[in-house]
């Protein structure tokens, strides 16, 4: 399964972006699409995911600013962003969990960078 990301890009403080995150290749069924960040001080966090139901989890920093959806029949997670801060700034990573057949894999996407400026 490939992941194509999009959306990245420069955006002053206050502002907005929205990532988009495709999915392709062979998987009998998708059970989570995410978004994931790595900055420079950071390990890799997650930050907003959605399960097959439309339940979503965020984290406590983006709650309330930042939006994940998916449109199933494209295989494509989103993630909108708004109110954008300098501390947002980072290489987002989408990443999704799948069924082929009974096994569950994972698939990582390559990394779209967001810069905040102040």
């Amino acid at each position: 399964v490939q992941l194509q990301a999009s959306g990245g890009g420069l955006v002053q403080s206050g502002g907005s972006l929205r990532l988009s995150c495709a999915a392709s290749g062979s998987m009998s069924s998708i059970m989570v699409m995410g978004w994931y960040r790595r900055s420079p001080e950071k390990e890799r966090d997650m930050v907003a995911t959605i399960i097959g139901d439309g339940t979503t989890n965020y984290a406590d920093s983006v709650r309330g600013r930042f939006t994940i959806s998916r449109d199933k029949n494209k295989n494509t997670a989103y993630l909108q962003m708004n109110s954008l801060k300098p501390e947002d700034t980072a290489v987002y990573f989408c990443n999704v969990i799948f069924m082929i057949g009974i096994q569950v894999e994972d698939s990582w996407g390559r990394g779209t960078l967001v810069t905040v400026s102040s």
